[in-house]
């Protein structure tokens, strides 16, 4: 199902997540996908106590050979000249879910996404928020009653300590991308929590 299909993979920056999203996207790239990677401008220019960001982009670069779609002009023609079969966006930030549900585009990541749904194709999101269970939910809600878009199942990951937050599971990516490209909704979306 995926072999041959040009899949946008864009990062936004939960940094925590991204131990648990390089695999996946190494995995695409195993099953034969075209894998394009479209990052935003905090993970380009952020470093944090999970890494630093040119680390980051060194590791991405070294899984896929596409490359790096890192500015508005950069991602622009995946609408008109480059369409992509399915636009996955992992680890989604809050900040980037709020700003998608309510059209704001200013990103490459989220340029892409625009591009990807103008051609109705589909949309994975693997979202990574602290307040998915708080304002953001209204975000998230809108999202998932949008034709195209999709989600990996996700879950509460720490009931005790931060009880609004919203983690989806990333080992599922790959079913879910194949369901998204089926148009349908890995199910069940609401995961069993995630705790350890």
């Amino acid at each position: 199902m995926l072999e041959g299909k040009h899949i946008g993979f864009g990062l936004t920056g939960s940094h925590c997540t991204y131990e648990a999203v390089y695999p996946q996207i190494e995995k695409l790239v195993d099953a034969g996908a075209k894998v394009t990677p479209f990052v935003t401008y905090t993970v380009e220019n952020t470093d944090t106590k999970f890494g630093d960001s040119a680390d980051w982009l060194t590791k991405l670069q070294g899984i896929t050979s596409e490359p790096i779609v890192n500015s508005m002009v950069k991602a622009e023609p995946f609408g008109p000249r480059t369409p992509l079969d399915l636009m996955i966006i992992s680890p989604m930030t809050g900040n980037s879910i709020s700003k998608f549900a309510n059209a704001m585009t200013d990103s490459p990541v989220l340029m892409g996404a625009k591009a990807t749904l103008r051609n109705q194709n589909p949309i994975l999101l693997g979202i990574s928020t602290n307040d998915g269970l708080g304002l953001n939910g209204v975000n998230i809600m809108r999202l998932m009653a949008t034709k195209n878009i999709y989600f990996i199942p996700y879950s509460q990951d720490d009931t005790e300590k931060k009880p609004n937050s919203l983690v989806s599971h990333m080992d599922l990516l790959l079913p879910a991308a194949s369901a998204a490209l089926n148009r349908e909704q890995l199910q069940p979306v609401l995961a069993q929590n995630a705790e350890k």
